[in-house]
This record gives C-alpha cells, structure tokens and sequence, in this order.
C-alpha cells in the first residue's frame, strides 16, 4: 500500500481538524466565574441557586460543555462542626453552553453560617470556597425580614415591572367596602372560584366563596412563603382560582372594574396578574416534589441545536380547538410537524378521527428544533418552560398573557404565528431555510426567559404586587367573619431559631 507524503498529509489532518472543530482549551478552574443568589445569606429561597461560567486557560469563556465528564461539583458544610445540617446538592445541570448551574436545598437552619466549596476535580473555581455568615434560614424558618427595602434589596429585585405598572394603573385607589358588596355577589355564587385573603400582622386569614377553590392550596402556599420571608403589609384581597379573568369592566364605566387578583390576564380584562400557579408551585416544590421546574428545565434541553430533529413539535389536550387543527395539519405534512393530542375531553368526537398520542416526558420534547405554543382554554401555562429549552418557540397570536409576556418580542425572542394557525407551516419552512436567524431568536429567548423566570424574581414579582395592592386601599382590612387562619406546613422545623425579631401571633 502506497503511503501519502507527509505534506499532504499534514494538510489532511489539518482540514479535518477544522471540519470538527478545534478542540477548546481546557478549563481553567481560578478563571472560571462564578455568582448568583444563592451565595447570598440573605436570600430564603426554596431551592438555592447559584451560576457558573467554564472559561478556558487561554480566559475565553466556553460556548459548549467541556469534552468528556463533569469535572465540577459543588460541596456544602456548616462552618461549625458542631451543627449538623441535611442539605440536598444534585449534580450540576449543565445548560450546555458553556454554563451551569448549581442547586441546593437545605432542611434545617445554621446559625454560624455556611462553606460552599466550587471544585474543579479537586483544584477551587473562582474564588471558592464562599463563606455565607449566619444565620442561614431554610425554606419553612418563619424569620421574616422587618425591612421590606433591605429584603428586596438583598435579592436584588428589579426598580420596574411594567406588568404590575400597567395592571394598577386602572386603580389609582381601591375602595375596599365596594369590593366586600359586589366580589360576592358578581363572582362567588356556587360556580364561583374566588378566596377572599386578609393579611394582618404577618397572618394570612382566608374564606372560600364558591364551590371550586380547591386550587386555593397553591395560592396559600405561596402567601405562606412570603410571610416567613419579610414582613407583608396589611391588606384584603380576592384571589380568582379560575382560568378565566374575570373583570371585564372599562375603567370609564360606573361602576368600575374591580382589581381581582388572577394567574392569567387578556386583552379585554382588567384582572391584577400573578405569576401563575404552576411554576409558582414548581418553584416552591423543586427537588422534592416536581420533577420540571424553572430551574431543572434549563439542564435538560435535549441535544445540540444541530442535533435536534428539524420538526415543529406538540403535545396536549384537547382544550382549544386549534389544538385539533394542529394534528390534522400534522397528518397532512409530516415532514414539517409532530404533534398529537394525549387526552380527550372537549373534543371526544374527535378522537377516532384524529387518534390519540402517547404521553411523552417533557424534557424529550426539546428533541425537536422548534415548539408549537397554542392556548389551552387560556394562556398555555408550559410557555414559560418552552422559552427556557434550547428550541426556537413558534408561539400563536393570543389575548391571554402571563406576568411576563410584556418583556418578549415577537421576531426577537419567538416566531409569532396567526391565531388560526394559517401560516405555521410557512414559518416551520422559514425557519428551515434560515437556520442561523431561527437558533439566534431561539437562544435570544432562552437567554431572555432565564433572566425573567429566576426563581427569586418570583417572590419580588409577588411581594411588589400586595405591596402596590395595600398603598391603594382606602379602608383598613379586617378579618371578617367566616375567614380561618391559614396554618404554617407541617415542615416548619422547631430548630429554626430566628435572630429577627418574629411577628407575635398572640398581638392579635
């Protein structure tokens, strides 16, 4: 066999060096950049979080994982041996763009303090090990921050949030009597879902109006979380546990609109929105009791852009109809889109005809290049976690919105499509052709969607809205009659022990 000259060969080898790419140098572990909340004593949160930036020794930071296994690993100790502590510490997710990010939950609380401890194999990253001085309270500690600017402050939540601006800019005052004679009236027959809160010195106190406030767990759940956390101004307010807003008055009407609080807002409403339900519950519940949440979505994004199957991709129930135009066009054009309905109940007739999909994980969804968002019977509530997957979102025109809808642009961080879905196909075919715009609108949303949805935005988000609800009110709130105190979780550990002082339960 007649071997090549060496020149040629060289120049061989080099060209496919340059078709796979040079390797990438390796990881520099002081060089590498760490930071995030979760470093932050100060910051309770359910799950606490914290990123980190792989740069390489050359200091440029990596755009891809590193090659071979996951070298780096985080480990937590108290800092006094003498108190021990149950902290949960998974693997690193790998967002597979050259950044993690680290989690952890802690079970009980320290009061000297923590060590956190970011390895590289066994080289430190940054500038570990962190210290965190006590106390450092866990999620069900009921030590709640006196000074609600030092607990923002402390997580750093944003001066603005246009939503909550343009959502009380219908009621410049709330009179609490009017809402006390028409909420019950208007929305709390037998068929109603609504929860009339009072917050009094820290205690949360509610009463069901309706026959349909089971849903009423997710919302004290939430109002729990942010009373063990800082102090909550006093204040009377009805929550709607329904899909659906509900007050469709116009501000120069008499009587005017009612500021009910609601998880999804539209067009044609004037409803106070809320982060909704689901990945409020996700949040609080993350590593225990769900398994896709706003921060474990972000480590399984499936494969590399250029991996993923060049499809547009759905699965869901069959609560709109566009939903059933989805799978027919389908059918139709298989090459192009994916979808299947997985449950019937609007739609029943239409299952023989349109047959029923398989349930599919969710994290396998973002197998497939772009994503279909259609409404449910309001807003889809999965959007959030289709912007934080590594696809480019093909989202339908809608009056629905979430808390955070105001901060994406069409074009920027989605493709939009028409409410009938007329031209979906045509922008699955554009996106095909455009491969290098379609995978920058894509990482521009996802970027975007991980900035928005951290997990401690949430509660800034919350507490900003009973903060802007209790500076409107015109009357004090009272506990009225039927209302019950809603008790702290089981969880609350009586080794928590508060170096604040604590809201008095007997001053009431």
């Amino acid at each position: 066999m007649r071997r090549l000259p060496l020149v040629p060969l060289l120049l061989l080898q080099l060209a496919l060096l340059v078709a796979a790419g040079a390797p990438e140098a390796p990881v520099s572990a002081p060089q590498s950049l760490v930071w995030g909340p979760g470093l932050r004593a100060g910051v309770v949160l359910p799950v606490r979080y914290f990123y980190l930036q792989a740069v390489n020794s050359e200091g440029q930071n990596l755009t891809r994982s590193p090659p071979g296994q996951t070298l780096f690993k985080v480990v937590i100790k108290s800092l006094s041996p003498k108190e021990l502590v149950r902290i949960h510490i998974p693997k690193p997710l790998d967002r597979n763009d050259g950044t993690f990010l680290m989690r952890y939950r802690m079970y009980e609380t320290v009061s000297e303090g923590l060590k956190i401890e970011v390895l590289y194999g066994d080289e430190h990253v940054a500038q570990s090990p962190y210290i965190l001085k006590g106390p450092v309270y866990h999620e069900y500690c009921e030590c709640p921050e006196e000074d609600p600017q030092a607990w923002q402050k402390t997580l750093s939540c944003p001066a603005k949030e246009p939503q909550i601006a343009k959502d009380f800019s219908s009621f410049p005052s709330i009179n609490l009597q009017q809402m006390l004679n028409e909420v019950p009236k208007r929305f709390g027959d037998e068929r109603g879902a609504i929860v009339h809160y009072t917050i009094l010195s820290n205690l949360i106190y509610r009463r069901s109006l309706g026959k349909y406030t089971d849903f009423k767990m997710f919302s004290d759940e939430i109002l729990l979380s942010l009373a063990r956390k800082v102090l909550l101004p006093d204040l009377e307010f009805y929550v709607n546990l329904g899909d659906w807003p509900l007050e469709h008055r116009k501000v120069n009407e008499t009587p005017g609109p009612l500021p009910i609080i609601s998880w999804c807002g539209s067009l044609d409403s004037r409803d106070v929105i809320l982060p909704t339900y689901d990945i409020t519950h996700s949040t609080l519940e993350a590593m225990r009791g769900v398994t896709n949440d706003l921060l474990s979505i972000q480590g399984n994004t499936g494969p590399s852009w250029i991996n993923k199957t060049e499809k547009a991709f759905f699965r869901g129930r069959d609560s709109r109809e566009e939903r059933l135009q989805l799978v027919q066009l389908s059918k139709d054009n298989p090459q192009l889109l994916d979808a299947g309905i997985t449950g019937y109940f609007f739609f029943q007739e239409k299952e023989k005809e349109l047959g029923k999909a398989k349930l599919i994980g969710f994290f396998d969804f973002f197998k497939y290049k772009y994503q279909v968002n259609v409404d449910g019977t309001v807003a889809a509530y999965r959007y959030p976690y289709l912007m934080l997957g590594d696809s480019l979102v093909l989202k339908q025109d809608s009056p629905y919105y979430e808390h955070f809808y105001m901060a994406l642009k069409p074009w920027k961080h989605y493709v939009p499509i028409k409410r009938n879905l007329s031209d979906l196909l045509e922008k699955v075919e554009w996106a095909k052709e455009n491969d290098d715009e379609a995978k920058k609108i894509a990482k521009e949303g996802q970027l975007t969607a991980r900035d928005l949805l951290q997990p401690h935005r949430l509660y800034c988000y919350y507490y900003r809205v009973l903060q802007k609800y209790a500076e409107r009110q015109t009357s004090k709130p009272e506990i009225r009659d039927g209302m019950e105190l809603v008790p702290q979780p089981n969880d609350s550990a009586s080794t928590c022990q508060c170096h604040r002082k604590r809201p008095l339960r007997e001053e009431l």
